[in-house]
């Protein structure tokens, strides 16, 4: 116990030092930890939005853009299609299932997405309150869309045309009324507003008074369809068929988040080299601290040789310093990691609809305090090689 109240002493008595080296510390643990969560979370969500559907097809354009809008809605679209182009594929033997989506509308930012109940099954969202949709202009609410827009059952409102929040294009002769509120299902499905393809069709049909039977007849769109194979033989030959003969395109979410991921590896790895390079100015900050502080306390060490301490003693006072540091620092790294992803996912929820969550120390989380422990234990035994040459008696005679 003596030995351990000696270390805490020594560390505190340094106040300077010891912020110092737990800057560091804290600053390289919490890089680390933040990055390692953000992207195995990332990850994940990423994943478990685009499994319910294999392919997407939609206007000619970027891939990445078609998979983002349609199947995670942070993007534009790239276009509409004609629902009849699609048709095929809906009782095609290599597809399980096909769900088309339109949008184009918003109510306060959130996108109105006209689609078929069995997008919602996809999913595996169940309705908390009220029921699913009956008629047009009926509608279902995401969990966070209602909490933040503050809808209840029966409440209407008027959307407007395009996906950023704005009182232009407000489709006032087509109000919604909310038919029923989906449970929490930390999906895209939380931050939607959906309803029929028939809704979404009725409320562009009169937007040029006048044209009411000219738009009737004109062939029904969609923003895209979201297709489902039966085996892996549909996902090798029906994307490249579609991309080759018709003049839609087809991109396969996997394929396209695989890649969105690798990008963003790279920011991950220079991050990750940064606070490699921040721990190993920790471990050195650690090291000239603990060296300086032995030099200027030969005589304190001197006494404590007289009153028992022996030589091995005296190394593990240093080496104690240097655990209780490097534990403080990861732990303080680990809080403010936590901090952050907390205040990303918030950031996360709101603008991409999806959000993170707090998790204990993963197993490389775990390894990262031990390397942290080993460093710190590696500079205090380096910096207490001079007590090993300590000369009692000259030293007691300089003081």
């Amino acid at each position: 116990m003596r030995l351990f109240y000696l270390a805490y002493r020594n560390l505190i008595s340094k106040p300077l030092n010891l912020l110092l080296s737990l800057l560091l510390l804290s600053l390289s643990m919490s890089l680390v930890t933040f990055v390692l969560q953000l992207s195995d979370q990332m990850g994940g969500q990423l994943q478990k939005n685009i499994d319910p559907f294999d392919m997407v097809v939609g206007a000619k354009g970027s891939p990445l853009q078609l998979v983002l809008s349609s199947v995670l809605h942070v993007d534009a679209p790239t276009g509409n299609i004609k629902l009849q182009d699609t048709k095929q594929l809906f009782n095609h033997p290599f597809v399980e299932y096909a769900v088309p989506v339109s949008y184009g509308d918003n109510y306060r930012g959130y996108r109105i997405l006209g689609t078929y109940p069995e997008y919602i099954e996809k999913y595996q969202a169940q309705l908390a309150q009220g029921e699913m949709y009956k008629k047009t202009f009926e509608v279902l609410l995401g969990a966070a869309a209602a909490e933040r827009l503050e809808l209840k059952l029966g409440d209407t409102f008027v959307g407007s045309h395009g996906l950023v929040e704005s009182e232009i294009g407000a489709h006032e002769d087509h109000p919604y009324a909310v038919t029923g509120i989906l449970e929490r299902s930390n999906t895209v499905v939380d931050q939607l507003i959906i309803t029929s393809l028939e809704s979404i069709w009725g409320s562009h049909a009169h937007e040029e008074e006048g044209h009411e039977n000219e738009h009737a007849e004109e062939p029904k769109e969609i923003t895209s369809l979201l297709v489902k194979f039966k085996s892996p033989i549909g996902m090798m030959q029906i994307p490249r068929f579609i991309n080759e003969n018709t003049n839609m395109q087809s991109a396969l979410p996997g394929y396209e988040v695989q890649r969105l991921m690798g990008l963003l590896g790279s920011g991950v790895k220079t991050i990750n080299g940064i606070a490699i390079a921040i721990l190993l100015v920790s471990g050195l900050s650690i090291f000239i601290s603990l060296l300086k502080t032995i030099r200027e306390r030969k005589g304190e060490l001197a006494l404590l040789r007289v009153y028992g301490f022996g030589t091995s003693k005296l190394l593990y006072l240093a080496l104690l310093e240097g655990i209780f540091l490097s534990v403080l620092g990861f732990a303080l790294g680990w809080l403010i990691g936590r901090a952050g992803i907390f205040l990303f996912s918030a950031y996360a929820e709101s603008t991409y609809g999806f959000g993170l969550e707090i998790h204990t120390p993963s197993t490389v989380e775990y390894v990262l305090l031990l390397i942290t422990i080993v460093l710190a234990v590696l500079a205090s035994f380096l910096a207490a090689i001079p007590v090993f040459k300590l000369n009692v008696a000259k030293t007691l005679s300089d003081e």
